[in-house]
């Protein structure tokens, strides 16, 4: 099981960039799928991007596309979410989430493909 922990939640402009980090405990993350999803208010969880294993492989939603880029460092077993760009729309909880042992150059894009989450971080998006 990946323990993940989810940081750098938080209140911004519009048009305004923020970074998340995801920290991993336990063992597997370098054998991990890992996902950012997030859930706004009065909304089901949504696919925010993923990418894979050895990142070689990143994926992300129609809606975040070339603002959002995902990276990772299996060194440091940490997972990054860099936002910019920001709009309305994206406020939400967002979470971490991991697929151990998944298959290498290709991501879960759906909730329904990953095993472990984080407790998510608020980030809110105003003008």
């Amino acid at each position: 099981q990946v323990r993940l922990k989810e940081s750098g939640g938080g209140l911004v402009q519009i048009g305004g960039s923020l970074s998340l980090s995801c920290v991993a405990s336990g063992l597997g993350f370098d054998t991990s799928a890992m996902g950012w999803f997030r859930q706004g208010p009065g909304t089901e969880r949504e696919y925010v991007g993923a990418i894979s294993r050895n990142g070689e492989t990143t994926s992300f939603a129609d809606s975040v596309k070339g603002r959002f880029t995902i990276s990772r460092d299996n060194a440091k077993n940490t997972l990054t979410l860099q936002m910019n760009n920001l709009k309305s729309e994206d406020t939400a909880v967002y979470y971490c989430a991991a697929r151990p042992g998944y298959f290498a150059g290709v991501v879960p894009t759906n909730s329904a493909g990953y095993t472990d989450w984080g407790q998510g971080t608020q980030v809110t998006v105003s003008s």
